[in-house]
Formats: structure tokens, C-alpha cells, sequence
């Protein structure tokens, strides 16, 4: 087969469409007009000799074929950006384009104080950010879609390097006019199990906070879960329950303290790790350390931020 007919915008054109299932989304994503993608896509599959998409009134499905098309697409597509990398090794640190992964329950709330500090420190750097859930989030660490990641650890089985950030603590919010609102440590057995609210399945603060209760929260029954953590802050604002927060949270929300109080857990054990992921064969290691390098100075300026030094380091795969 003549390669000559293949070119890494016509992988770029599957991985689009497969990630939208519709052609005009993958078009809008991809820079062209859908007649363009369209024509290209159908060039495409004759020359591969198979159906990537089946087409039809109802939308777009990727066909059993077309999935080991889209899988081998992402990982050419990968190495290809791995190969212009490997040419930036030399090049001036943090420069050009770096694509970070943040997890919604910490994006919000961390990235706020670092964009300003690190345009001032790398005024070369365009940071592309995607906010999401970190199982998503991490599978896109692992296919190249994403150079770096900002989550909690741990993120479960991967081969993803960890470089420890910090830590920060989980405090119980209540309802200002809640009884545990008058004390000033909460003991974890004092914990209301029926009051509790979790956030939805996919938030990993969701798991941690089911691994930090007491063992009786997790035969207790929460019926009420929340998207996001904004969605939970309104809730408790509004007397439905109560809920962990983390620390940087509960910084940027001073809007609704006037509703919400604050409470830490005694003993001192209540809090998340946050990390940076990237691959281990990521071409600009260099810059993913000078960026942890960054953030963890930038924090230690700001001292309005309370944070923790990280725990156990993990900085090998």
C-alpha cells in the first residue's frame, strides 16, 4: 500500500468524529467544513478498503473494524506528537504549547492561582486546559490526547509517573444553622450518615470520601449526590445535607459562608493528595518537573492557600 494517500490530518479527521459521533462537531473541532471532512473520510475508507463510520438518519457509530482503525489512528497520531517533543528537548523550558489535564473538583479552585505567576515565568508557555473526570482524564494521559495531568492520588492501576504536589485537608461543610456548625472539631463517629451528600459517580472525592469515613458510612445509603462540587455547596447552603469540601474549595467559595460553615475532622487525617501524571516515555520530562518545580513554589507564595507538603513521594512508574 502507498502511504502516500495517508496523511496525519486524515487520522486527525477519524479520532474527531469518533470522539463526537457527529460529523459536523468533528468538523467545527478540526478547523474545516463538514462537506470537507466528509469527502476526506470517504477518500479515506476507500483507500484503507474498509467502513470506519456507519452513516445513517439516527447519527454515527464506528464500526467494529472502524475501532481498530480509531485506536491505531490515536497511536500514530501520539507518536507523531512525541517525535516533534523529542525536537523541543533543546529548546528553550516551557515553551510552546502543553496540554494539561485537571480534574473538575481541583481546576476551579487550583488553576486560578497559578495562570497569572506561571504567564509572568514562562510568558512562552500557551497552556491548553481540559477539565473532566479523572478516569477520562487519565485515558486520555495514556493515548497522548494530553501531556500532563493534575489529580488526586491514587489514580488506580496505570503506568503513569506521579510527581507529589501537596496536600490539602477535607473539612465537613453544614449548614450555618446545623448543630456540628457550633463546635470547632467534628469527631468522625459524629459524622450525620443520613444527612450526607456525595457527588456523583466518576468524582474520585467521591471515593475518597467513602475511604475516609468511618466503616458505617458505607453501609449507610446517601440518597442525595450532586455534579459538581458548586452543586454541592448550593445544596448545603440551601439545609439538604452535609458533605466534605477540600481546602482550596472552601478558599474560593467565601461567597456562600454566610450559609455554609466549615468544620475539620479531628485527627488530622482527612485530607486528599494532589499530584502531576505524565507518561514515562513523554519527550519534555524536563518541562513536567519545572512546571511541579513551579506550582509548588507559586503556592508557597501565595499565602492565602492552604496546603500541606505532599505525602509519600511516588516518582517513578
Amino acid at each position: 500500500m502507498n502511504l502516500a494517500g495517508l496523511s496525519l490530518r486524515d487520522l486527525e479527521y477519524i479520532t474527531a468524529v469518533a470522539e463526537h459521533l457527529h460529523f459536523g462537531r468533528a468538523a467545527q473541532s478540526c478547523g474545516v467544513s463538514q462537506p470537507t471532512l466528509s469527502g476526506q473520510l470517504r477518500k479515506l475508507e476507500e483507500f484503507l478498503g474498509v467502513e470506519i463510520f456507519e452513516r445513517s438518519p439516527r447519527g454515527v457509530l464506528v464500526t467494529r473494524r472502524g475501532e481498530e482503525v480509531v485506536a491505531q489512528a490515536k497511536r500514530i497520531i501520539s507518536e507523531a506528537r512525541r517525535l516533534f517533543e523529542v525536537v523541543r528537548i533543546g529548546a528553550e523550558p516551557l515553551t510552546g504549547t502543553l496540554r494539561l489535564g485537571v480534574i473538575s473538583t481541583l481546576g476551579p479552585y487550583l488553576v486560578p492561582f497559578l495562570l497569572k505567576p506561571l504567564r509572568a515565568r514562562y510568558p512562552e508557555l500557551k497552556l491548553l486546559l481540559t477539565e473532566g473526570h479523572t478516569r477520562v482524564l487519565v485515558r486520555q494521559l495514556e493515548e497522548g490526547e494530553l501531556d500532563a495531568l493534575l489529580a488526586t492520588s491514587p489514580i488506580g492501576e496505570s503506568d503513569l509517573v506521579e510527581l507529589p504536589l501537596f496536600r490539602e485537608e477535607l473539612a465537613l461543610a453544614v449548614p450555618r444553622d446545623h448543630p456540628l456548625a457550633q463546635v470547632e472539631a467534628v469527631n468522625p463517629q459524629d459524622i450525620p450518615v443520613p444527612e450526607l451528600i456525595l457527588l456523583a459517580e466518576g468524582h474520585c472525592l467521591r471515593d475518597q470520601t467513602l475511604e475516609l469515613c468511618p466503616s458505617r458510612l458505607r453501609e449507610g445509603s446517601p440518597e442525595l449526590q450532586a455534579a459538581s462540587l458548586e452543586t454541592l455547596r448550593q445544596m448545603i447552603a440551601a439545609g439538604s445535607g452535609v458533605s466534605f469540601m477540600p481546602q482550596l474549595a472552601i478558599q474560593v467559595g467565601a461567597l456562600l459562608d454566610d450559609m455554609v460553615a466549615y468544620r475539620r475532622i479531628a485527627g488530622g487525617q482527612h485530607m486528599r493528595d494532589v499530584a502531576l501524571f505524565h507518561r514515562p516515555s513523554f519527550g519534555r520530562i524536563r518541562d513536567i518537573r519545572l512546571l511541579r518545580q513551579s506550582i509548588g513554589e507559586i503556592l508557597a507564595e501565595q499565602s492565602a492557600v492552604k496546603v500541606h507538603k505532599p505525602g509519600r513521594a511516588r516518582e517513578s512508574a
